[in-house]
């Protein structure tokens, strides 16, 4: 297997890895568990999505992808990301 993606949260890994499943791409986030034993404080490098070395070229444009997506600003003032997405009664 080869690290096909470093990953900033379990949460990215994750996200990548479904993908890759989702295109029929076997993939193993490796390195999830050890994030756990630091806290609360930030962790670089840990966590990392695996395929297979024969599945390498078909998975890179799926991270490529992922990556650009993942990399576009927030706007906090956008209504999708509020804390409450349900409205007030009244």
């Amino acid at each position: 297997m080869q690290i096909i993606y470093r990953a900033d949260s379990i949460i990215d890994a994750n996200l990548v890895k479904l993908a890759l499943e989702n295109m029929g791409i076997p993939a193993y986030v490796s390195g999830e568990y050890l994030t756990g034993g630091v806290g609360d404080l930030p962790v670089c490098g840990l966590v990392n999505v695996m395929v297979s070395s024969v599945d390498i070229d078909r998975a890179k444009p799926v991270v490529e992808e992922i990556s650009v997506a993942l990399s576009v600003p927030v706007d906090p003032s956008d209504p999708r990301f509020l804390d409450d997405p349900l409205p007030s009664p009244g």
